[in-house]
């Protein structure tokens, strides 16, 4: 099953939902293509979907919970990935030719 937030966190003058799978990170990533949501938009174990994608989300069955249900069900399901155990991968250096 796919939730997500309603859209209150604010970025860059947007508003944004996180959007998560209690299954796994494919039907997450699945989900994601089908709604027009970039991969550069996945963080760790969630989406940010802006606020103007929010009704799609859930015209596609993505179900609207509260925020605080999002990281409790990544947990129950075992898919939470905490900032401290994945830190971001450093950019590669450009090797000259």
């Amino acid at each position: 099953m796919l939730y997500l937030d309603r859209p209150a966190w604010p970025w860059r003058g947007r508003l944004w939902s996180h959007l998560i799978s209690d299954v796994s990170h494919a039907e997450l990533h699945a989900f994601a293509e089908a709604l027009g949501v970039p991969r550069r938009g996945f963080d760790r174990d969630h989406y940010d979907i802006p606020a103007e994608r929010f009704p799609v989300a859930v015209w596609l069955g993505a179900r609207v919970v509260p925020t605080r249900e999002i990281a409790h069900r990544l947990r129950a399901a075992g898919l939470r990935r905490p900032k401290h155990l994945h830190p971001r991968t450093p950019t590669p250096t450009p090797t000259p030719t």
